[in-house]
This record gives structure tokens, C-alpha cells and sequence, in this order.
């Protein structure tokens, strides 16, 4: 069964750093971890449901 707390925190981690990039004026960072964390978060949710 997939652990829904650690995806959310994995998420909320990356759109924290996220905006941290967005505050700096780096939209291209920003980008590259929002799109990372959500690959690792669907990898880690078919893992635990496979």
C-alpha cells in the first residue's frame, strides 16, 4: 500500500524548493524539481502498489 504521508511531504518538499527557485528568478530550476519530485513520487507509489 503506498504511503500517501511521504508522497505528500516529498511533494511539499519540492514545491517549497520550488518557490525558493521562483524567489531567486530561476523559473528553470523550478521547474526541473517540481518535475523530478513528481517522477520519484510516481515511481515510489507504483513500487508500493505493484
Amino acid at each position: 500500500m503506498p504511503d500517501y504521508e511521504e508522497l505528500y511531504h516529498m511533494m511539499i518538499h519540492a514545491s517549497e524548493a520550488a518557490l525558493a527557485a521562483l524567489e531567486t528568478g530561476n523559473v528553470w530550476d523550478a521547474r526541473r524539481i517540481l518535475i523530478a519530485a513528481e517522477q520519484a513520487a510516481e515511481d515510489r507509489y507504483v513500487e508500493s502498489a505493484g
